[in-house]
């Protein structure tokens, strides 16, 4: 039920209609708060927390995952061959502990977050979370002091956290109808000030002032099975594939599949960071079950031989020769 409701709002959030306009009353309460906290933050009666190295906050806008963990994962490759030496902080959303730890390969996705892993698991780099990040960030720093450079998964919003680098993520949506929560998919209004965005090739965003790069997704050649063994996703063409997906927004994942030559006999959404308790009948194990990298490690507890696909973001070195300028000039 939650998942479809997800999609029902995502679909509605693309224009204004009659669902747009009935919760549009609601969104000004929404604004009205999001400007007193504003306020409160702007004249000090909130404190931001700066830590000891800069801040880079990897987020986005717009509700429904736009792609800033795959933007997080590429600024911290970057960041890492080009001689620093990052860390990254989240909150780890959808964990079933409260605590503030750090990932490691081996933990379960319920407990850290199927993010958070994620990103420990590609990046080799600490990753830390915690419900304040700057608790994670402090954490951080405390057990690898050579760390000189912070990535934040997500928080834009969260002014708790001071930062040196902000970097906005869009998908083709853009800004969607243009409205806030909840009569459209905004979190906070836009444009306003921010240092990058990144956005999908079609996406209609206006951003002035800040610098603005055109990224493109794409799904690596070869999906891996729990065990490490790696299928080419063109071995694929032909067969009947089942894909499943528990991301914001599963659709996008289904259509690169086919957009990749596979045919979907079936494809099942489940709601963003679903627990995977309670899957729907899946295929025998003797045919292709396919699902996204961030759901593979909750996937693999129940069916290690499903296929997991990484996704791709590639990012104009202009941008990385920006962020790397703006780190080098102190933010």
């Amino acid at each position: 039920m939650r998942g479809g409701l997800e999609r029902r709002l995502l679909e509605g959030w693309r224009r204004r209609g009659v669902l747009a306009w009935v919760l549009w009353p609601v969104s000004l309460v929404y604004w009205a708060l999001l400007t007193f906290k504003g306020a409160l933050y702007r004249f000090g009666v909130l404190k931001s927390e700066r830590l000891a190295v800069p801040v880079i906050v990897v987020g986005n806008v717009i509700v429904g995952g736009a792609g800033k963990t795959p933007a997080t994962l590429a600024i911290a490759e970057h960041l890492r061959e080009s001689g620093w030496r990052p860390g990254i902080i989240s909150r780890g959303y959808g964990r079933r502990t409260v605590d503030y730890r750090e990932v490691t390969p081996a933990d379960d996705p319920l407990d850290a977050g199927d993010e958070a892993l994620l990103l420990r698991r590609r990046t080799g780099v600490p990753v830390f979370v915690a419900a304040r990040r700057a608790q994670a960030g402090k954490a951080l720093l405390a057990t690898y002091p050579s760390v000189n450079v912070l990535i934040c998964d997500d928080g834009l919003q969260h002014l708790a956290l001071a930062r040196d680098v902000e970097v906005c993520v869009f998908d083709a949506r853009g800004v969607g109808n243009g409205w806030l929560l909840p009569a459209g998919p905004l979190r906070e209004p836009w444009p306003r000030p921010i240092d990058f965005v990144l956005h999908a090739p079609d996406a209609l965003v206006s951003s002035p002032p800040a610098q603005s790069f055109s990224v493109r997704r794409t799904l690596a050649a070869n999906a891996v099975r729990a065990d490490g063994t790696q299928v080419s996703l063109a071995g694929l063409r032909g067969k009947s594939i089942t894909a499943l997906a528990g991301i914001a927004q599963p659709e996008a994942f289904f259509s690169m599949l086919r957009a990749e030559g596979l045919t979907l006999a079936r494809s099942i959404a489940l709601p963003d960071h679903d627990d995977f308790d309670d899957l729907p009948t899946l295929p025998d194990a003797k045919n292709p079950l396919v699902c996204t990298e961030k759901d593979a490690a909750k996937l693999w507890r129940h069916r290690p031989d499903a296929l997991a696909v990484p996704l791709t973001l590639h990012v104009p070195g202009a941008f990385f020769d920006e962020l790397s300028a703006k780190l080098s000039s102190g933010a």
